[in-house]
């Protein structure tokens, strides 16, 4: 039986695949969702990192870690440091070696599609906060029902900017197969961009599930079939 982690990404939490969980049981597997300290301002994708890999200590090794959007930044990491069957990055960023992912984004402006960030405001430490719940659903969750997006969106976390001023600590990949996610109406991360990103640095196996941002849970039985077709 294999053991979905599933990591999030900015201003989310391990309620965001409470939808998918039960999914992926169905199909006789087993999910565990980590929550990630993202509102502290001193933890980058390391410390996110060693929260994964606390929580999967006692797991064996036929582990395939799931990292969406900015959690494709932290399974690299966590693949580094323990054994892992894959990583699926789902409507992910990708980590460059040596890079923080600000740099990424002045040398990539193509990663993030067009416009996203309107209605994003900060508090008093710097940390990033979805102030337009409308632009929040824009942005993640406009194939959701009203009710299922309003109901995430309240939900969203502050995010510190500690994870992308962090450039990645790697010195090499981990030999782990590397499969990709990606959503053909994403409104954060740009699909044209994800659909040989993964692949040229990688080698990653591309699949491509129609809607948002948030398939965990606009068609989370749909995204269980995929992530475990993947990953068989």
């Amino acid at each position: 039986m294999t053991t979905f982690v599933l990591v999030h990404g900015s201003w989310h939490g391990a309620w965001c695949w409470e939808r998918l969980i039960p999914e992926l049981e169905h199909h006789g597997h087993d999910a565990i969702a980590v929550d990630l300290p993202c509102d502290d301002i001193e933890a980058g994708c390391a410390a996110y990192a060693e929260v994964v890999i606390a929580q999967t200590a006692r797991l064996g090794e036929d582990l395939v870690l799931v990292g969406h959007s900015l959690g494709g930044l932290t399974i690299p990491l966590v693949a580094a440091a323990r054994p892992a069957r894959k990583l699926v990055y789902l409507c992910a960023v990708l980590p460059r070696l040596g890079l923080s992912l600000v740099d990424q984004l002045e040398q990539e402006p193509a990663i993030l599609t067009l416009g996203f960030g309107q209605g994003i405001a900060q508090d008093e430490l710097g940390r990033e906060y979805w102030a337009d719940e409308d632009k929040a659903i824009e942005a993640f969750y406009l194939d959701c029902p009203r009710q299922l997006a309003s109901w995430a969106a309240a939900r969203l976390r502050h995010q510190a900017r500690a994870p992308g001023l962090e450039p990645c600590p790697l010195a090499q990949w981990p030999a782990v197969e590397c499969v990709s996610v990606l959503t053909t109406d994403d409104a954060v991360v740009n699909p044209r961009w994800s659909r040989t990103a993964a692949l040229e640095q990688f080698g990653a196996t591309t699949l491509e599930l129609p809607g948002g941002h948030s398939p965990f849970l606009s068609r989370p039985a749909e995204l269980a079939e995929a992530l475990v077709s993947a990953t068989l």
